[in-house]
């Protein structure tokens, strides 16, 4: 039997559409079928939420964080970013190490985020595989997942080369750190036409993680997201990525404005930020909020990140409303926290904009969120409540996983 939910009387605004004020917002079983004005049709048996007096967005996309794998507030014991003993990690997987009991968790849906693209770190030259999940909801990570072939992550720049250079082996310059990219490109390359000469023949050929890893990436069925600061740094990644065809996406990009003509001729998009760091290494000294501003005057598609924990996720938006007051258009900071990142990393078919076809991930806020005293009400992913409004008009309430049990915590 279906289910219907109805959300209706609030500003809703589609990001990919022009708001409606009073509509209405209809998901089936999870997925977005109707989103128009007060005469949409609301199905019979239908969930209504009166949504009267507040406004109604998709959930926002963290395009680059390190949400479950480096649990904030765990320190040593929580932090699985980096596996900083192989400068080729490209078999390596994000989602092996999630706990999604990380408090993390709880603020993305107080942040109004409801899809987070978890990465390795920026230790090694080639970091491994991301994935894109949803930020509530599942008994296991593997229940929130949302795309399991999402990108591979690799970094450019001061971190590796700080990191193996300390142990005296490759890469410990920026020239090592580009080496070891492209012996990784080329034994990637060969081993695929290998592997293409076994299959034609018949042949028994024997597999090789990291090699199939970017192999896919070769092939177009990963994107290669780039950890790169410095304006060089992304020279480098553009001339690597057109050395071996794969499809870039800048990350961080904070020195992008020094460039941004050519990131917007060549189409390359960046996800910016964090922004509300100290200039704690030199590749961040030219580091500013501004500098957003200008990548995006270029003509270059831009998203927004938090890098969560180095920034907490939940303030994801309130770097949005930072921008603006340095010169982003509203609608631009909006975009890129929504149909921006689900587009750059190929989720758009699913989250980022409220349309039919993608899924339930709706957020009801008391007002504009771009305005800082708005807050979050509601949040419902795939049409099922994640937060509801408190029953004595206090803290919305967070539907925790225990209450599946009839319970009131884990140890009640």
């Amino acid at each position: 039997m279906t289910e219907y939910l109805a959300i209706t009387g609030g500003h809703v605004v589609p990001v990919s559409g022009v708001p409606i004020p009073g509509g209405t917002v209809v998901i089936a079983d999870g997925v977005i079928t109707a989103v128009g004005g007060a005469d949409t049709v609301v199905p019979d048996g239908a969930r209504v939420v009166d949504a009267s007096g507040r406004w109604v967005l998709p959930g926002f996309v963290e395009a680059h964080g390190h949400l479950g794998v480096h649990e904030d507030g765990e320190g040593w014991s929580g932090d699985d970013t980096n596996e900083m003993t192989d400068p080729n990690g490209a078999r390596f997987r994000a989602l092996d190490g999630i706990d999604i009991e990380e408090v993390g968790f709880r603020d993305a849906l107080r942040g109004g985020v409801t899809t987070a693209v978890i990465k390795p770190g920026s230790g090694n030259p080639i970091g491994g595989r991301t994935v894109a999940i949803k930020t509530w909801g599942g008994r296991t990570v593997d229940e929130q997942l949302l795309a399991y072939d999402v990108s591979v992550k690799s970094a450019l720049g001061e971190n590796p080369k700080r990191v193996y250079g300390d142990k005296k082996q490759t890469p410990s310059t920026r020239l090592g750190v580009a080496a070891v990219l492209r012996e990784a490109f080329v034994k990637a390359r060969t081993y695929a036409e290998k592997r293409a000469a076994a299959a034609s023949a018949g042949e028994p050929f024997e597999r090789d993680l990291t090699n199939e890893t970017l192999a896919a990436v070769l092939d177009g069925d990963l994107v290669w997201d780039q950890h790169c600061h410095r304006h060089d740094d992304i020279a480098t990644a553009i001339r690597l990525a057109e050395e071996f065809g794969y499809r870039l996406v800048v990350n961080h990009g904070t020195e992008g404005h020094k460039i941004a003509d050519v990131l917007a001729e060549k189409q390359i998009p960046v996800i910016f930020g964090p922004m509300l760091t100290s200039r704690s290494k030199v590749e961040l000294r030219d580091r500013a909020i501004g500098n957003l501003a200008l990548i995006a005057e270029a003509g270059v598609t831009v998203a927004i990140t938090t890098d969560h924990p180095v920034v907490p996720i939940d303030q994801l938006r309130l770097q949005a409303i930072l921008a603006i007051r340095e010169g982003l258009p509203p609608e631009t900071a909006l975009r890129a926290l929504t149909v921006n990142p689900a587009a750059i990393l190929g989720l758009e078919g699913r989250v980022g904009a409220l349309e039919t076809g993608r899924d339930g991930d709706v957020v009801l806020w008391s007002g504009d969120p771009l305005a800082l005293d708005s807050r979050v009400e509601q949040v419902f992913i795939g049409g099922r409540p994640m937060v509801e409004p408190a029953d004595d008009q206090g803290l919305p309430r967070i539907v925790e996983r225990w209450e599946r049990f009839g319970r009131s915590s884990w140890t009640a």
